[in-house]
């Protein structure tokens, strides 16, 4: 089992912590962790592209000219695809992109994320984060002391916690999740990952 330290919030080691195996020791999946990245852009993407075929553009109801006698390639509307202010042939309509994965290669995309994190050394272990009112400079003290101040940083808790959540919002590159949320791209995108021992137990328990 892999084994990482435990500090408090003031980045003084406190002791030692056992990591389950078959969530933050597993074999890396890379194949899976690509997909789940692809399956989450693709879900915020919010599709709204569209063009207008030529039953859409305004005008083009008349038959431009006769059918035969003038010379011209026959035509029957000013509107068509080939024309300059003509309607777009097989151009996007607003689709949805979403796909999903399924609940199996979800988690074990996630625990290869969280295995690389160790492997890494980028998981920090703290035994609690909460502060008593929304202040942004509580969160750079507490990067400073993980000397993580220049990295970009994801701060785990067990639930939502609004204190922590709101003084974390205004620092670039820094964010704060609850393990509900927990995610493949936050975990690939952070350099460093702080993270209570209350979370790690509700993590292991839903990922074990």
């Amino acid at each position: 089992m892999p084994k990482v330290a435990v500090y408090d919030m003031t980045g003084a080691k406190t002791g030692e912590m056992e990591l389950n195996d078959s969530v933050f020791g597993v074999e890396i999946n890379e194949a899976l962790v690509h997909q789940a990245v692809v399956m989450q852009m693709a879900s915020q993407r919010q599709g709204t592209h569209a063009t207008k075929t030529r039953a859409m553009v305004r005008g083009g109801g008349r038959k431009p000219w006769k059918q035969k006698g003038t010379g011209r390639a026959r035509a029957g509307s000013i509107r068509s695809p080939l024309w300059v202010g003509g309607g777009v042939a097989f151009g996007p309509h607003p689709r949805s992109y979403k796909f999903s994965m399924p609940r199996k290669a979800r988690r074990l995309a996630i625990k290869s994320a969280l295995t690389a994190k160790v492997n890494d050394g980028g998981l920090m272990v703290v035994e609690n984060i909460s502060f008593a009112e929304p202040k942004t400079k509580d969160v750079v003290k507490l990067l400073g002391n993980f000397e993580a101040q220049a990295a970009k940083a994801l701060i785990i808790t067990v639930d939502n916690d609004e204190n922590v959540e709101k003084s974390s919002r205004n620092i670039p590159g820094v964010k704060a999740i609850g393990t509900i949320g927990l995610n493949v791209i936050d975990l690939l995108h952070h350099d460093k990952v702080l993270v209570t021992k209350e979370a790690v137990a509700k993590i292991e328990e839903v990922l074990a």
